[in-house]
């Protein structure tokens, strides 16, 4: 008996000693390939918060090689484990719209008028992310604002490919512009809201909306960071920054596909730029081009590419990208200028950051308001360092 439990121990502990040293190889095959720039406020929170996301994604990618769950299934468990309880100031809800899971924040103070109304979409490059993980974001937002928030719970890629979240987030704010009296919200003052693939949503939503006639008109589109188009993954931010935590070059392709088409085939090409025709890239060069970058943000060793052609074969399988509800970069001149007054934020140490400097002067030069915050400092997802009282920066407060 005393043998075969020596063998168990043994065998157990030599389970353990492996588990970890493929973690840490792992960990330390992404570090080689990351880099925390000399700008960046307090690296070692970074650092931090990028062991624990590599950390989160290794141990899920071991559990889904032996069978227990799969990688992102796992990595949503642990993103989404946290839980706020009560809140004082706020009445909370969890409702239905339009077959839609959404959360409703509304202060408990009583108001003298409606108040703001805030449909907010989450991101996670449309594969991570939920209510729960933007919900001290929405709770800042509903007691600091004085606003009615929705947090709207889309499906997931890649289970539930493009246009799946685009749609969920469509018909949930249609639902709740066709009942503000309900929420005690002023239709004059209702906006659309996402950080990263929300930010997507939030701008796809806000173009459909333009248009129509029978709802009342967003007051404005607040986009963080957001992710706009899928042509072109070497303009200057993508160069400059494509090891910056937390969102790598390869990652920021990655999720895209998973969002399209509930894979990531055809990565290597459209990384190197040869999944869209030149013909199309030409046409399109007006809007996503590094030409309308400023020059100070070429600084940082930015190398002009040669356009490469794409196989029929490839561009077919990924020819959605030349939609505006999944790229709202790409869309026409007459829906932008339709567009409520916006704001955009961009970090400096962001892959997305040319995506929102594109669409700033795209909304200017159609002649929509924009107000554009720039965080010299910030980097991908540096708001949910909200969530953390230890892990926060100053720059995402």
């Amino acid at each position: 008996m005393a043998v075969v439990l020596t063998v168990l121990v043994l065998f157990f502990a030599g389970f353990v000693a492996g588990f970890i040293l493929l973690v840490m190889g792992a960990i330390n095959f992404d570090f080689s390939n990351s880099e925390i720039p000399p700008g960046v406020n307090q690296p070692a929170k970074l650092r931090i918060i990028h062991i624990i996301l590599i950390s989160t994604a290794v141990v899920g990618k071991i559990l889904e090689n032996i069978g227990i769950c799969t990688q992102v299934s796992f990595v949503r468990y642990m993103q989404g484990r946290k839980t706020l309880g009560v809140d004082p100031k706020l009445f909370i809800e969890d409702l239905w719209f339009e077959k839609v899971p959404v959360r409703i924040y509304q202060p408990k103070a009583p108001s003298a008028s409606p108040r703001r109304g805030v449909m907010f979409f989450h991101g996670g490059g449309w594969v991570f992310g939920s209510i729960e993980t933007h919900e001290k974001l929405c709770r800042s937002i509903a007691r600091e604002g004085d606003s009615v928030v929705v947090s709207v719970g889309y499906r997931l890629a890649p289970e539930h490919k493009y246009p799946a979240a685009y749609e969920d987030c469509l018909n949930a704010t249609q639902h709740f512009l066709q009942h503000l009296q309900h929420y005690g919200v002023d239709p004059a003052r209702v906006t659309v809201c996402g950080d990263s693939a929300g930010g997507n949503l939030a701008a796809a939503v806000s173009q459909t909306l333009a248009g129509r006639s029978d709802l009342p008109k967003l007051r404005a589109q607040i986009l963080l960071y957001p992710a706009l188009q899928a042509l072109d993954f070497n303009l200057p931010s993508y160069q400059q920054n494509r090891g910056v935590p937390l969102l790598f070059r390869e990652r920021a392709a990655f999720y895209v596909l998973q969002y399209l088409n509930g894979n990531a085939t055809n990565l290597e090409e459209v990384l190197e730029g040869s999944h869209i025709p030149i013909d199309i890239k030409l046409n399109y060069q007006k809007w996503v081009s590094p030409d309308n970058i400023p020059a100070k943000f070429k600084l940082r060793g930015y190398k002009p590419r040669v356009l490469l052609d794409c196989t029929t074969e490839v561009f077919e399988k990924v020819k959605r990208f030349c939609e505006p509800n999944l790229c709202p970069l790409l869309a026409e001149d007459s829906v932008v200028q339709q567009l409520p007054e916006s704001f955009i934020l961009t970090c400096e140490y962001d892959v997305l950051r040319d995506d929102g400097l594109l669409y700033k002067k795209r909304l200017e030069d159609n002649g929509v308001r924009v107000t554009w915050y720039h965080l010299e400092d910030g980097f991908h997802g540096i708001i949910n360092s909200l969530h953390s009282d230890w892990l926060s920066f100053p720059s995402g407060k």
